[in-house]
């Protein structure tokens, strides 16, 4: 006799107290099967884990006076979450659209903090107007298209150059063999340096680096995260009929397991945190305050987080980070 688990079969699908669906995508998850007051309730659940993390990024934001913009962008990495919970339950058209443009609105957010670090007042005006602009365009046309390809080749857009511009900054920043005005003004003046000032630039330097590697390090694991939850969300998408076979086949709970886009809002939502929390570290080291602030991330199992120095009880970064260099 073949064991197997105890479960329970699916409902057959039915009208819920929010019917009928007037969203322009419905996702793999079957509607109304655990509720008549959640359209998909997986899909709305996993949302929980943005509201979690966005209350702790505000917790630390305050707590350890990181800059406002961070702050901003938590709140807005709140209200994707909020918009998307309020999406996947009711399947409705406005919902769709706080959960969708919420995130270009945040995203623009994220660009303009990583444009406009040490630009001119006029230059941060003119950014944030063209930003301000580009969101109202990418609104109104998105609601006369009402075609999801749309958000998500914008939204990718403008993640793919916030990404590649904070990893410019943070290289030219931070490594010392980049930093050729500094580097030439130190040979220039190397003669006239003292031995100790000699050994401060030596240690300033060691220090970056070792900073630097850190940073790549939560870089890569916040991204392979991001790009799995992306993944999984496609392999859903394309192979959406096998696996609400499976899911039927498996029954409840245990089908849970296969809601791919489920996934997609639990990695991508650890995988944005990832990002701010670098954002937040590489602020504090451009305002060249990197010995009053530090990573703690005891290890990969663990969140990371930005904490003033007092409150780190030594912990800088992750024990596999020491063991990698």
């Amino acid at each position: 006799m073949r064991f197997q688990l105890p479960s329970w079969s699916y409902d057959p699908p039915y009208s819920g107290y929010w019917h009928p669906v007037t969203s322009t995508i419905n996702w793999c998850e079957e509607d109304y099967y655990a509720t008549p007051y959640a359209a998909e309730i997986v899909n709305t659940l996993t949302n929980l884990m943005f509201v979690l993390l966005a209350f702790k990024g505000i917790r630390n934001c305050r707590r350890h006076g990181h800059d406002t913009v961070f702050l901003v962008a938590f709140v807005g990495y709140l209200l994707v979450g909020t918009g998307s919970f309020l999406f996947h339950a009711t399947l409705k058209y406005p919902m769709q659209l706080v959960d969708e443009l919420n995130m270009i609105y945040t995203t623009c957010l994220m660009n303009y903090a990583t444009f406009s670090y040490s630009k001119s007042r006029q230059y941060g005006f003119t950014l944030a107007l063209a930003l301000v602009s580009l969101a109202i365009f990418i609104t109104l046309y998105y609601h006369y298209l009402q075609d999801p390809a749309f958000h998500q080749a914008a939204y990718g857009i403008l993640t793919a150059v916030m990404l590649a511009r904070s990893m410019y900054v943070m290289e030219f920043s931070l490594r010392p063999s980049l930093r050729k005005n500094e580097e030439n003004f130190k040979l220039h003046h190397k003669k006239s340096m003292t031995a100790d000032q000699k050994e401060v630039s030596r240690a300033d330097d060691l220090r970056n680096a070792k900073i630097l590697s850190t940073m790549w390090i939560l870089i890569i694991t916040g991204l392979s995260i991001f790009l799995s939850g992306f993944a999984i969300w496609q392999i859903d998408n394309i192979f959406c009929s096998n696996l609400r076979h499976w899911r039927r086949e498996l029954g409840l709970p245990w089908g849970i397991i296969l809601e791919g886009h489920g996934w997609w809002h639990l990695l991508t939502g650890i995988g944005a945190y990832y990002y701010l929390i670098w954002g937040i570290w590489l602020r504090h080291c451009l305002n060249g305050r990197q010995d009053e602030y530090s990573l703690v991330w005891p290890s990969i199992l663990s969140l990371p987080k930005i904490v003033r120095s007092e409150y780190s009880h030594g912990i800088v970064e992750p024990n596999f980070a020491r063991k990698i260099r």
